[in-house]
């Protein structure tokens, strides 16, 4: 009896630090073993075999050329399960794509993860020139529209806490000037839209609207992206009616009341 509970707390124990070893790989991307095993605080025989292991399932991957893991395409399966049973991936895909076909780019279900944005899913749209796929992937909130669609609808003191860690310059347009940020996300509030371009890569920009919840709450953002030469400040309100719209739509499908 007691043989089996250890044996279950071991493999417990390896669970937790192989879901440890995940979330570090999602963090930072390709990394060694060594810098996995300074942060965890366990030793490099045990991250190697817990590596072997997950790379065997398809979880993780090695860079033979820099001897370095990273996440493996076993994780964009367990994504794209999460995804399905998502209810906001679920409610909102008709209308992404409705809205897609409307405006003719690509339409991003995004929502907030502690300080990052998080696309959960993704309408190309009909453009010839479109943006990437951003499933799965990570933005900072101060780079993006849809992040500053959250910063600006979030309580002041949250807001606060991420704006004084300091804001990472991704290009020469990143604002990384809190009380400048301020005052756009204060414009956000009034307009109820953010606009977004050239901050978080060169040549991309983008429009979001908040997505709430029955009780009011902003859960996620609709958001149209695209190349900057064609989602630009001449047409961002016009294209901002469209997202609105959408917004309204899947918040209406979330129980949110339909505004008069």
């Amino acid at each position: 009896m007691s043989n089996t509970s250890e044996t279950r707390s071991t493999t417990v124990h390896s669970v937790d630090r192989a879901i440890s070893i995940l979330q570090v790989l999602a963090r930072r991307g390709a990394v060694g073993v060594t810098p996995i095993s300074e942060e965890l605080g366990v030793h490099k025989s045990t991250i190697f075999r817990l590596l072997a292991t997950l790379e065997a399932r398809g979880l993780v991957e090695q860079n033979s050329s820099r001897g370095q893991y990273q996440l493996g395409y076993g994780v964009i399966q367990l994504a794209a399960g999460a995804t399905r049973k998502h209810d906001i991936s679920v409610t909102s895909r008709p209308i992404s794509m409705a809205l897609a076909d409307e405006v003719g780019e690509t339409v991003n279900i995004v929502i907030n993860d502690g300080a990052e944005t998080i696309t959960i899913d993704q309408v190309i749209g009909s453009a010839e020139v479109t943006s990437v796929n951003w499933v799965g992937q990570r933005s900072p909130l101060h780079t993006t529209a849809s992040g500053k669609v959250f910063l600006a609808t979030m309580r002041p003191e949250e807001r606060r806490h991420i704006l004084d860690r300091g804001l990472e310059r991704y290009t020469e347009e990143t604002v990384v000037d809190p009380e400048q940020l301020e005052e756009q996300l204060a414009e956000i509030r009034e307009l109820g839209y953010a606009y977004s371009v050239d901050e978080h890569e060169i040549g991309l920009a983008g429009v979001a609207a908040p997505i709430r919840s029955i009780g009011g709450g902003v859960i996620a953002a609709v958001v149209v992206s695209g190349p900057s030469f064609r989602i630009t400040a001449e047409n961002a309100a016009e294209l901002a009616e469209h997202v609105l719209a959408a917004a309204a739509s899947i918040s209406e499908r979330n129980g949110f009341p339909k505004a008069e």
